[in-house]
């Protein structure tokens, strides 16, 4: 996601031993004798991505002694916008963490941008580490369509949309955890009633269309999914699904369970908004438990997104090694290495969702229930992607009418009319 993010068929990604995931290969690769690696992402250092991938750095220079990882700390929006402009040109890294999907990372390598890393994914078992559903995002077709093709990138950890909600502000108004939807809309009530606003927001950035997108998941199922993200049929944002998703986010926003006020807030501000105890619920990715985990003072927990089967989930952003990459080979012993045990229990047991860890090695309790739910997921085939990676351009779309949405200044039903004729304009012609 989005992180943002955030962002096909999803099959089970289990922690069986070892959570499986897929990845990329390449078979072009730079000067051996370099002695700067590259390396760009959007990962915050507490967060269990950022803290597992600093000590793969740690372990990178150990094992490359006289070669420095020269790490640049990107925004997710700065590189989602500048991507193919920098990529095209001689300043690109040699890796960098991307956002999977049609619209991104597979419009990158339709354009040529990105390293074909098959040659790699086999040579160093990348493709047996990673589970079917998750190496879907790994690979993309000649029109860059995700599930089928070459390998262009390569996910060491796996992520999954859920509600989390303040323990000590539900019990201070006397209120149970949610166990359906009914019940989670009763608690929304109570806390308007008293004053709070109970859901953080970011109509900004990605977290207020993620709301809508999972509103319309609850009433939608596997077959649903797949005409959206992977064009196996007709899409229509008139459905009995979009529908209810629209009407239900405006009606909430005129509830107050969503400030109006939020349209200009961004994913940071929903999720410190949650850290600071001043909102009750956040509904988001897997990416922020980590950072909850060491940040947030009060009494709190997580549960899946009640009286749905589907919830927003995927394997996590992919390593990809640009074409300009000038040293590939290094930037390919880097990824594995963030595949190795080490670190996959590392950030397993910092909040992450590992894909090759071992089992018996994550002990922290919160960790376990995290990857518990995941695996819950999994089981059933719940994950199912990320709304704007149908299309490219679509996710300032969806950013740009759903704060149409919580303003008023848009109808539910221009509402998806709008998001209709952007996405058959970017759809591939059925």
């Amino acid at each position: 996601m989005l992180t943002a993010r955030r962002r096909a068929a999803a099959a089970a990604v289990i922690l069986s031993g070892s959570l499986l995931l897929t990845s990329c290969g390449g078979s072009d690769s730079g000067s051996s004798d370099a002695k700067t690696l590259t390396l760009w992402h959007y990962e915050a250092p507490n967060s269990a991505m950022g803290a597992a991938w600093n000590e793969a750095i740690k372990e990178f220079e150990a094992k490359h002694p006289g070669v420095k990882v020269k790490f640049e700390e990107k925004g997710f929006e700065q590189i989602q916008k500048t991507a193919s402009m920098v990529l095209n040109s001689s300043d690109a890294p040699d890796i960098m963490e991307y956002n999977k999907g049609n619209a991104t990372a597979g419009q990158l390598s339709k354009q040529g941008l990105l390293t074909d890393l098959t040659t790699e994914a086999t040579k160093r078992g990348w493709d047996k580490k990673l589970s079917a559903g998750v190496r879907t995002t790994s690979l993309y077709d000649t029109n860059g369509v995700m599930g089928s093709g070459k390998w262009y990138g390569v996910p060491n950890y796996a992520e999954y949309t859920m509600v989390f909600y303040n323990k000590d502000l539900f019990k201070k108004y006397g209120i149970a955890e949610p166990k359906t939807l009914d019940k989670l809309t009763a608690a929304m009530d109570t806390f308007v009633k008293k004053g709070v606003t109970p859901l953080a927001n970011g109509g900004a950035e990605y977290i207020a269309q993620q709301y809508l997108y999972q509103l319309a998941l609850s009433k939608a199922d596997r077959s649903w999914v797949d005409k959206y993200e992977l064009y196996k049929g007709k899409t229509d944002f008139h459905d009995a699904a979009w529908t209810y998703a629209a009407d239900t986010f405006a009606d909430w926003v005129k509830k107050g369970y969503i400030s109006k006020k939020s349209t200009s807030t961004k994913a940071e501000d929903a999720g410190v908004s949650f850290i600071q105890g001043k909102a009750p619920i956040l509904f988001s990715g897997s990416w922020w438990y980590g950072r909850f985990q060491t940040e947030v003072k009060f009494d709190w927990g997580s549960f899946l997104w009640p009286g749905s089967n589907l919830t927003l989930g995927s394997g996590g952003n992919l390593w990809v090694v640009p074409k300009n990459a000038k040293n590939k080979e290094l930037a390919y012993d880097f990824i594995d290495i963030t595949m190795s045990k080490k670190i996959q229990n590392l950030l397993g047991n910092k909040g992450g969702i590992p894909v090759a860890a071992d089992a018996s090695a994550i002990t922290d309790p919160k960790s376990k229930i995290l990857i518990e739910n995941f695996n819950t997921l999994s089981t059933r085939d719940g994950l199912a992607f990320y709304p704007d990676w149908p299309v490219s351009g679509f996710y300032d779309v969806l950013v740009s009418e759903t704060q149409k949405l919580i303003t008023g200044s848009e109808n539910p039903d221009d509402y998806l009319t709008a998001l209709q004729q952007a996405y058959d304009k970017g759809a591939p012609k059925q």
